[in-house]
């Protein structure tokens, strides 16, 4: 199996494509109460769906950037407003963080080998 997608809630569809495009991402459907969002490397993508009714989002998407100190200083220059600079983490990932304007949090990240591969890798299966 392939993960396909995930689509985040978001309360603003305007609003929250325009975050998106801004952050470099295409946008492949447009339609008042759905989108979807092509990822610039790779060939995955993500959507958002407007949800009607106030929400709380505890999904977190990651992206990740070979580049992330560079990915996130151009973010910043564009005006994007972060709540964690990229930090080395202690399970082995550099990441920053910021939430986009529905509240859905956005973790940019670089792992390298350590993403598929952590020192603590198991493998299980039925």
């Amino acid at each position: 199996m392939n993960l396909n997608q995930v689509t985040l809630p978001v309360s603003n569809m305007e609003e929250s494509t325009d975050f998106y495009r801004r952050m470099g991402f295409l946008q492949i459907v447009d339609t008042p109460h759905y989108a979807r969002f092509e990822c610039p490397e790779g060939d995955s993508t993500f959507s958002l769906s407007l949800e009607p009714e106030d929400f709380t989002s505890r999904a977190v998407i990651y992206f990740e950037n070979s580049s992330l100190d560079m990915l996130v200083a151009n973010l910043k220059e564009n005006g994007f407003a972060f709540d964690q600079e990229p930090t080395d983490m202690p399970y082995l990932w550099r990441e920053a963080v910021l939430h986009d304007p529905s509240g859905n949090k956005i973790k940019l990240y670089w792992a390298g080998n350590n993403r598929l591969n952590p020192p603590w890798r198991v493998e299980r299966s039925e």
